[in-house]
């Protein structure tokens, strides 16, 4: 009777909370409020190469047009959309007067699709190759806001607008901590128009592609589109300092800042007792270096003692060092214990090749999460076997049982044979 009053009793609270959920719904958590619009900006190459018909029988530049069409029609409506330029007005030869050759075709914003089509069907190859201030230019485009930023400049050739180094521009645009991606596609490139415009693309973070076919632009454009719409996470700028006096405090999520080639970057975390922090690091070579690094992450108290530590070395095969780190702090028996200070600190041992710039800095991105710690010991790694130990425990039982059962076995066994 008490059983069935006390399921009666639960069920009715169930429907009460059901109803009152239904009726006053929680607020939405901090984390869901309605992201910034995604802003793209399509950078193309309408210099005078752009001509060469060696896109399956059509020239470039049509190649081009076909696939902008397509993607216009394509573009989630969510996405801000734009057109840049270069190249496409001046067709002198004064090298001052083409190296500014850069138009906003289209500004960048909710996305009229005739009007977009109209602008891009005027276009003709023209002039020079600006890529440089033309992302400086695409860059400013796009600045302001919070939403996802991507660049996606589209070339048959490399700059010729030296000695702005297209490449450095890219590094630059990187180290403001705006996350901007910049994502490259050469048109039919030959090898020094595909290593600037790889370049480019990894200095950022984005990608590059080499195009052969109309199909594969059109394609390859409206995945980069695309992408722009895909929720994801915006790293948050930060300046580490030399020394974990001066760090900035740092809270769960996604920073970027630049470190210098042997440098040291120092950041603080609060940890309460019962949390558990988590912090990995990755250092990108964006240019090149000398074989053979490191990038090392220590968690240390203010007073200097060594907490924990995570190390990673590269030998040159990639781009880049990855390390992390887990430090749970213990609970304690006072519910107003303060929170530990743990300062985290970046060093990297990367050396820059003969005749490379050493600035900016190279990108370093670090993920910091401070989670609620293990409710048991037994969740902590032991001897690193953690929960292994309960395994290894239930085989050791296990082959003593077996032991016993074969022994007991094997003497019986004697025991008939020796009465037959």
């Amino acid at each position: 009777m008490i059983r069935r009053q006390r399921l009666a009793a639960g069920v009715c609270a169930l429907l009460a909370a059901l109803t009152a959920g239904l009726a006053f719904p929680a607020p939405a958590a901090a984390d869901e409020t309605e992201q910034a619009a995604p802003k793209v900006e399509l950078v193309l190459d309408v210099s005078g190469s752009m001509r060469a018909r060696d896109i399956d029988g059509g020239s470039r530049m049509a190649a081009a047009k076909q696939a902008f069409n397509e993607v216009l029609d394509a573009t989630p409506k969510e996405v801000r959309l734009g057109i840049r330029t270069l190249g496409a007005n001046y067709r002198g030869n004064d090298r001052q007067t083409g190296c500014k050759d850069t138009q906003l075709l289209y500004p960048v914003g909710p996305l009229d699709r005739t009007e977009a089509k109209t602008a891009v069907a005027t276009l003709a190859p023209t002039g020079w190759t600006p890529i440089g201030p033309a992302l400086l230019k695409a860059a400013s485009d796009l600045d302001g806001g919070d939403g996802t930023r991507r660049i996606v400049l589209i070339s048959d050739g490399e700059d010729t607008c030296q000695p702005l180094d297209p490449c450095e521009v890219a590094r630059e645009i990187a180290a403001k901590g705006i996350g901007l991606t910049i994502d490259t596609l050469g048109l039919v490139p030959d090898a020094k128009t595909r290593n600037q415009l790889s370049c480019i693309a990894h200095a950022t973070g984005g990608t590059y592609t080499s195009v052969q076919h109309k199909e594969e632009l059109t394609d390859r454009v409206g995945q980069l589109v695309d992408r722009a719409a895909d929720p994801v996470v915006t790293p948050v700028a930060a300046q580490g300092a030399d020394e974990c006096t001066n760090a900035p405090a740092l809270k769960s999520g996604l920073y970027t800042d630049r470190e210098e080639f042997g440098q040291q970057r120092w950041y603080k975390v609060d940890v309460k007792p019962g949390q558990e922090l988590r912090a990995s690091v990755s250092v990108a070579d964006d240019r090149a270096v000398a074989p053979g690094y490191g990038v090392l992450l220590r968690a240390v108290t203010e007073h200097g003692r060594e907490i924990v530590r995570g190390e990673a070395a590269g030998n040159g095969r990639t781009d880049v060092a990855s390390t992390g780190l887990r430090y749970p702090k213990a609970e304690s028996d006072d519910e107003n214990a303060p929170a530990e200070t743990v300062c985290l600190q970046v060093t990297n041992s990367f050396s820059a090749a003969s005749g490379v710039k050493t600035s900016p800095g190279l990108p370093l991105e670090l993920t910091v999460d401070v989670v609620h710690g293990p409710d048991q010991a037994g969740d902590v790694a032991s001897f690193g076997l953690g929960r292994g130990w309960w395994l290894l425990g239930a085989l050791v039982l296990a082959g003593f049982v077996a032991g016993l059962l074969w022994g007991w076995l094997s003497r019986w066994r004697i025991a008939v044979w020796r009465t037959n």
